[in-house]
């Protein structure tokens, strides 16, 4: 019986791929023992036990940026990490550790060091941080979300899709309202069904319509100033260029819902799978996890990406835009003017928009947990 580490988490995009994984291995082998690493704050701490997986926390080590107490104190604490997840690698036969970024990682990879037992890590990221950059270091299995990714030994697999959208994933992307097929409908494909009843239930959930295009904007979980208020300030000029638009501000968004017909603001929204099965076209973020589901869903976007932190969202960005999938605008540029400039044209563009949902699906991988899985494999048969 094969005993699996997982290491990873604090935000959904090393929570998400790191489960996905997991459910890949449990899949292939029913049997397995899966054990994930992580801290009592992140999100792993609610989503890993909701998922059936066993949580071992560890305490949350920073690295320091600047000499002070904590930083005197992090050798001394990190030691003690290591060697604690050392002697459960020992106790509990683990066959291999595999590590997502995050607090968790770091004393992870360098406990599969001491404890010399395989090491495979997924970078979700197109510019790596740091607890990868390190593991990358140890170990000749390292995995990449994106082409554009760049660490040592690194090899592309695409991202492990979170479950509801891995359901949709690979399926042929819907046609949009008017456009005609050969027989003036969408031809019957039991592949299609799938996305189009995702869609279906979406159109009602979010009370759209089934005979105008839909436009997604969302900014994330805690929303971007920026971004919304720029679609809030030309909400009335996309909706009468014919489209419904689906707006997705985030928690703390204090805009107030103008009440303008076709145009649905939400806060938050738990069924975003839905959301992406409506859509003919985003407006979004451009993280790691929101790039690799447009793509395997076939959805053309304008990615605005983060102004701010270590820049990753831009090359997150790089595939999708290279392939024609996507337009990239710097946040400071998305503005009232830019869409009525430039949005608003490629709205009009039926066949652009097309062409683009056809290369954002080309760009899409649908296989990220499957093809990381094969990767841990290697590093099991390597071993």
């Amino acid at each position: 019986m094969t005993t699996y580490l997982l290491a990873g988490g604090g935000t959904a995009g090393h929570v998400n791929p790191l489960l996905a994984t997991a459910d890949e291995l449990r899949r292939r082998d029913p049997e397995a023992t899966i054990v994930v690493i992580g801290t009592a704050t992140g999100l792993e701490a609610r989503l890993v036990p909701e998922r059936g997986y066993e949580l071992v926390t560890i305490p949350k080590l920073p690295f320091p940026r600047r000499p002070n107490r904590a930083a005197a104190a992090f050798p001394a604490g990190l030691r003690r990490v290591i060697a604690d997840l050392a002697r459960l690698i020992r106790e509990r036969h683990v066959d291999v550790v595999v590590g997502f970024g995050g607090y968790a990682a770091a004393p992870a990879y360098l406990a599969a060091r001491r404890a010399r037992v395989p090491l495979v890590i997924h970078e979700a990221n197109a510019r790596p941080g740091l607890a990868n950059r390190l593991g990358a270091r140890f170990t000749p299995y390292v995995g990449l979300a994106f082409r554009a990714g760049v660490l040592p030994h690194g090899r592309f697999v695409g991202m492990p899709l979170r479950r509801e959208i891995q359901a949709l994933a690979g399926r042929p992307a819907a046609a949009m309202p008017g456009d005609a097929t050969p027989g003036g409908a969408l031809a019957p494909d039991s592949a299609a069904l799938p996305l189009a009843a995702a869609r279906a239930e979406g159109l009602a959930l979010f009370d759209l319509r089934g005979d105008a295009p839909v436009l997604l904007v969302t900014g994330g979980s805690l929303g971007a100033a920026q971004l919304n208020g720029s679609v809030f300030a030309a909400a009335a000029d996309l909706v009468a260029a014919g489209w419904q638009v689906l707006h997705i501000t985030g928690d703390r968004s204090e805009l107030v819902d103008p009440g303008i017909p076709g145009y649905r603001m939400l806060r938050y929204c738990d069924r975003m799978e839905l959301a992406l099965a409506v859509a003919d076209l985003a407006v979004s973020r451009a993280g790691a996890a929101t790039v690799s589901e447009l793509a395997a869903l076939g959805v053309p976007s304008v990615l605005v990406p983060y102004a701010v932190g270590n820049g990753e969202q831009r090359f997150n960005a790089v595939d999708l835009v290279d392939a024609g999938g996507a337009v990239l605008v710097r946040d400071a540029d998305f503005t009232p003017d830019w869409i009525r400039s430039s949005l608003l044209p490629l709205l009009s563009d039926r066949s652009r928009i097309s062409t683009m949902a056809a290369a954002a699906l080309g760009a899409g991988v649908t296989d990220g947990s499957a093809r990381t899985v094969d990767l841990i494999e290697q590093a099991l048969k390597g071993a």
